[in-house]
């Protein structure tokens, strides 16, 4: 193996994870739905 490959591999996991999580904290929020209730509640 040539030398500095697991340092070069992990270089790269830490690049595409830094990425990932910049991504993941624009993402919008999902929240949750009301629940629509009818206007009359004898239905």
């Amino acid at each position: 193996m040539a030398d500095g490959y697991l340092e070069k591999h992990h270089e790269d996991y830490e690049a595409r994870k830094a990425a990932w999580l910049r991504k993941k904290k624009h993402l919008p929020k999902i929240g949750k739905r009301e629940i629509e209730r009818p206007e009359n509640e004898s239905l």
